[in-house]
């Protein structure tokens, strides 16, 4: 029975330096190279994108802290899904399965996929921007073989992470170094009058969060392979003050060397502003910086197609998706399915896929199931106070950044609405509309059991039990 048991279940093969890595190197993905001049484009001035930046990582901190709680009282993998069905019922549970699946995960893949693409082929159109059907297939390619990789091994996979985290810290290092030669040489002028002109509305407000939050995402990846994590009493909330402080730090500083070396105006009329900085400081070396910022999106995109494969992977072991999404590999014990089906839905995401509005509705729906899981983390807090809590916070902080949340999700409606919210909203809903007939009612119960069988002899898996 022990060896049937040690088959079939995920192995924890996460320590702390994975850990740190697995969060760490998927926040410091395409954001802090692609967002910067979004982020000062919509508030106005230096020192409010400034403000903004710095804002952002301060709530991740405070909101991880939530997590880590959520974290080590329910010990199991999935995240908000797992956190959302054991507080607020199947329901709720289902629509961010459903949405998490079909849209947010995919459009993050996407997303980071495209900014990857851009950046790889930035170099070989000097003159012009580059033909989107090209960077949508080497988007696709970069998709396709890291799919391969979190397929064929769980430590493999981590070792891709630890490098590229390295990688793309020492490039962040590089323009932070620079920057500071440049500030020691008097360059100044972004930091004069800093304030000017800056936009304090409502919608320019929450449009600079978003791309600032799009930016540290993946601050929650650990609360999803939680059951592969070595001691996450331990490991989880050491894992998220290591990363996110470090991250933090780096970006704000990456911000301050940005402006030191461009003007508020320039910055905000580049298109990649790691590659601008890279010419104006590293001169004929310039192409360096647009090759970190590939690897940086490279290694970002692993980080999320290795939480993400594990939210389906613990839907469908909860009977809210399709059985063969919960099983594994018999050899390798990875979530091979699951992680071959985010793939396939997230290169049907990528063919109409645009950055800007990819993010603006990953960050909307994402943040709309935070309120959700919060509120969860709060109804614990008040009902269930008896449960074990290795780590816990003041009941203040979960509901002050529920209304953060609340905030961020209706800010951008409120002041400018656009009917794209709309179907986004109708979409979240409609989870709950396919859970009454297919999982409440389980209509059509046998449908997919051949097509089960034959997946499972085909793709070699298995079913796959907790891992507590």
């Amino acid at each position: 029975m022990d060896e049937k048991q040690q088959k079939l279940s995920l192995k924890r093969e996460v320590g702390l330096i994975g850990a740190v890595s697995l969060i760490a190197g998927t926040m410091i993905g395409s954001g802090i190279f692609m967002s910067p001049q979004t982020v000062i484009s919509s508030v106005g001035s230096s020192g409010a994108s400034l403000v903004v930046w710095a804002s952002c990582g301060l709530l991740v901190i405070l909101v991880s802290f939530c997590y880590a709680e959520l974290g080590t009282v329910i010990q199991e993998s999935g995240g908000e899904y797992i956190y959302i069905l054991r507080t607020s019922g199947p329901v709720m549970a289902f629509m961010l399965a459903f949405s998490s699946i079909l849209f947010v995960r995919p459009a993050g893949v996407a997303g980071i996929s495209l900014s990857f693409a851009q950046y790889v082929v930035a170099p070989f159109y000097p003159e012009c921007p580059p033909p989107v059907s090209v960077v949508k297939c080497v988007a696709a390619a970069a998709v396709l073989v890291l799919a391969t990789v979190n397929c064929m091994n769980v430590r493999f996979s981590m070792s891709v992470q630890v490098f590229f985290m390295v990688a793309k810290v020492v490039a962040l290092g590089v323009i932070v170094v620079g920057g500071a030669v440049m500030l020691a040489k008097g360059n100044t002028e972004s930091f004069q009058n800093s304030f000017e002109n800056s936009n304090v509305g409502i919608n320019p407000i929450g449009v600079a969060l978003y791309q600032g939050l799009w930016s540290y995402d993946g601050w929650n990846n650990l609360n999803y392979v939680t059951e592969e994590l070595k001691r996450p009493e331990v490991n989880l909330p050491r894992a998220l003050v290591i990363a996110i402080s470090l991250v933090t730090g780096l970006y704000l500083l990456v911000n301050v060397s940005y402006l030191t070396v461009m003007t508020p105006k320039e910055l905000m009329s580049s298109t990649a502003v790691a590659v601008t900085w890279g010419n104006k400081v590293l001169g004929s070396w310039g192409w360096i910086m647009s090759l970190a910022a590939a690897l940086s999106a490279f290694g970002s995109l692993n980080g999320t197609f290795f939480s993400g494969g594990r939210v389906c992977f613990v839907a469908a072991r909860e009977g809210h998706m399709p059985d063969i999404l919960s099983m594994a590999h018999v050899h390798r014990l990875t979530p091979s399915p699951a992680l071959i089906f985010t793939t396939v839905i997230s290169l049907v995401v990528l063919i109409p896929g645009d950055f800007q509005s990819i993010v603006n509705y990953f960050s909307f729906t994402a943040w709309f199931f935070y309120a959700v899981t919060l509120s969860g983390l709060i109804y614990l807090k008040i009902k269930k106070p008896e449960l074990p809590r290795p780590y816990s916070v003041p009941i203040v902080l979960p509901i002050l950044i529920l209304l953060v949340a609340i905030f961020l999700v209706l800010a951008p409606i409120i002041d400018q609405p656009q009917i794209e919210y709309l179907y986004v909203a109708l979409f979240i809903l409609s989870g709950a509309i396919v859970y009454v007939p297919f999982i409440h009612f389980k209509l059509c119960p046998g449908m997919f059991d051949k097509v089960t069988t034959f997946l499972q002899l085909f793709l070699e898996v298995a079913p796959a039990e907790k891992n507590l």
